[in-house]
């Protein structure tokens, strides 16, 4: 199965979107994340919110060239 480049930078562009929508949502509503016994604290979000936007924005670029 053959999947053009465009369309695989939407689908990554999505999904990264939806990863920063979910830190965003995160902080917001001060939700609390634990990963095995780990608490992971919310500055952690930002930095994956950073992460994320910057990825999805990345993709979205590549992917309308």
């Amino acid at each position: 199965m053959c999947i053009k480049q465009g369309t695989y930078n939407n689908i990554t562009g999505i999904v990264f979107s939806i990863i920063a929508v979910l830190h965003i949502l995160r902080l917001v509503y001060s939700w609390d994340a634990q990963i095995g016994t780990f608490a992971v604290p919310i500055w952690l979000s930002w930095v994956a919110l950073i992460a994320s936007g910057f990825l999805a924005y990345s993709a979205f670029k590549l992917a309308n060239k």
